[in-house]
């Protein structure tokens, strides 16, 4: 990439080894002939390689046909990797040229008799472009314009009509070319092929054979943002384990998000954000090997769109220990009052054998230095009560969700949908009815899939669950293991011990439930 840039810096601006502003008005002089000109290069992708090599080829040939004409080329303009029929592309050399050319010399002062391209299409596919560059070009008279098929008059009478007839060719035929290649991927899609331009993440070069060692690490990350970690501790560790994108490049949060939502990972195809469906409106299963369950990437999906704040759990800081925030204190304050305020973790003391403790806060600071608790033994006590709640909930998990019995509900509008467009083709019904009567249907299958898809996430999160709960807790960090506390606590009241040195008491621990009656025995 560092190549293509410094490729790129070369063919832009003025040419290495261009004599003066001074000089060339000395050479203009004695050589009333000889013409300044400028050229213009862009293409709108540069390959997989990305070498730029593309433009490197048009400039080279664009500085031997000048030379054969003993013109001098006095500034290159590039647009690399840009569309010219795109709307929202800004191509800034094409703007640069279009002032320079208004001015009547560049920015360095040389001036411009003329222009020069491979093919017009390279300058201008919008009928705005061509206006606003012939506007520019023929402010000053006299000017030369050469592409592939010759020099060109664009002075001569009629010219701006002809250009815009071209541009309107250009325009048909690259949307013929855009409905071709749409179509060819919607059917590829149909058949359940591949149709990635670039490897995926997780599979081999076929596309289609699991590469183990991706696999696995997104099988991993899969399962642990359902669990409650963030896609950017996901990102973490896949920069970690030095995990590349297709492209060659470390993974950034947008790139791995873009692989988890991905409806590959559990063998679906997507096309613009939809499910590719076949007649009996199912999803269509690809070619390739998943690496999911489609249960488990409904599961992700509701969970990374649940916590709508781009996919991260939501908190924001980053804690040490395991229970700040979530210990509260319970001493009564002099007014009869509960303190209640969070218990923050800190380093223990050298002296004594545990590593951290949690403490209330001084008045100053809104606690009221009343109460402290030992880390290690607290969190052990605490894990053990979740570690029983969870157990509990992943027993009783799968019965708990019921069967979608909406599924009639939507093969209704499905089937008013198929009836409505048969009408429509048939011509039972004109345009205006068809267009009338189609977005509340559209509308009511979209809200029934959605509410499909929220009832999938639900079973799978469900039959995920596994009895094994200690082991799976073992595997997870520390901001999951906070995430699975909090789901199942409002808090944990933390009762001071009184003076002294004193043993560890669960009893002054009191767990403080989320749901009536799911409390974990306290021993």
């Amino acid at each position: 990439m560092a190549a293509r840039e410094e490729i790129i810096s070369k063919l832009r601006g003025a040419p290495a080894g261009l004599p003066s502003v001074a000089e060339v008005q000395a050479m203009l002089e004695a050589n009333p002939g000889m013409k300044c000109v400028v050229c213009y290069a862009r293409i709108s992708f540069d390959g997989r390689a990305k070498d730029a090599h593309g433009i490197e080829d048009q400039h080279r040939d664009l500085t031997d046909q000048a030379g054969a004409f003993g013109w001098l080329v006095v500034y290159r303009y590039t647009d690399n990797d840009k569309s010219a029929s795109k709307e929202e592309v800004v191509r800034d050399d094409f703007e640069q040229m279009l002032a320079d050319l208004a001015a009547g010399r560049t920015s360095e002062g040389y001036p411009v008799h003329g222009v020069m391209a491979v093919n017009d299409d390279r300058l201008y596919r919008r009928p705005g472009d061509w206006e606003r560059y012939l506007r520019a070009f023929t402010a000053h008279e006299g000017r030369v314009y050469w592409d592939s098929n010759g020099l060109q008059d664009l002075y001569a009478e009629g010219f701006e009509i002809k250009g815009l007839l071209g541009v309107a060719m250009s325009l048909a035929e690259t949307r013929k070319k855009q409905r071709r290649a749409r179509a060819s991927h919607r059917s590829r899609a149909i058949r359940g092929q591949s149709v990635s331009a670039w490897r995926p993440f997780g599979w081999e070069d076929d596309k289609i054979t699991l590469r183990p060692v991706e696999a696995a690490a997104v099988h991993k990350a899969v399962h642990d943002v359902i669990a409650g970690a963030s896609i950017s501790e996901i990102t973490r560790q896949w920069k970690e384990a030095g995990y590349l994108t297709a492209r060659g490049n470390l993974f950034q949060y947008q790139s791995v998000k873009q692989v988890l939502m991905n409806a590959r990972l559990c063998g679906y195809r997507e096309v613009n954000g939809e499910l590719v469906r076949d007649s009996d409106d199912q999803p269509i299963v690809g070619e390739w090997e998943p690496i999911i369950t489609p249960k488990a990437w409904f599961a992700l999906v509701a969970t990374i769109r649940g916590r709508g704040n781009g996919g991260q759990p939501t908190g924001g800081l980053v804690h040490k220990y395991l229970l700040t925030g979530i210990l509260r204190c319970g001493a009564t304050l002099k007014d009869g009052t509960k303190c209640n305020a969070p218990l923050k973790g800190e380093k223990a003391n050298q002296w004594v054998k545990y590593k951290h403790g949690y403490f209330c806060k001084k008045t100053v600071d809104g606690g009221c230095n009343g109460t402290w608790k030992r880390g290690d033994e607290t969190d052990k006590h605490v894990t053990r009560l979740v570690l029983a709640k969870l157990k509990a909930d992943a027993a009783a998990a799968v019965t708990d969700v019921p069967d979608w019995e909406r599924g009639e509900e939507l093969e209704a509008a499905l089937r008013r949908r198929n009836t409505l467009e048969q009408r429509w083709h048939g011509g039972e019904i004109d345009d205006e009815q068809f267009f009338r009567n189609l977005p509340p249907i559209e509308k009511a299958i979209k809200e029934l899939r959605a509410d499909e898809a929220r009832n999938l996430a639900a079973k799978a999160a469900a039959e995920e669950a596994t009895a094994d709960v200690e082991k799976e807790w073992e595997t997870k960090t520390l901001a999951q293991k906070r995430e699975l506390i909090k789901k199942a606590l409002h808090a944990v009241i933390a009762l001071p011990s009184g003076q002294g040195n004193k043993p560890f008491d669960v009893n002054q621990l009191i767990p403080v439930w989320k749901s009536a009656g799911s409390a974990a025995p306290r021993g």
